[in-house]
């Protein structure tokens, strides 16, 4: 593997740890507030 593609993998490798964890974070903000809205009072 050349210099440059161990640069890459590198790069994916640390970046992806942070996207998964924002992007679950994310999706459960997401469900939390549609799970609140069902439940919110109609009649205001």
């Amino acid at each position: 593997m050349s210099t440059l593609e161990s640069v890459i993998w590198h790069v994916l490798g640390y970046s992806a740890m942070p996207v998964i964890i924002l992007g679950g974070f994310a999706a459960v903000a997401v469900v939390c507030v549609w799970l609140l809205s069902l439940t919110k009072d109609k009649d205001t």
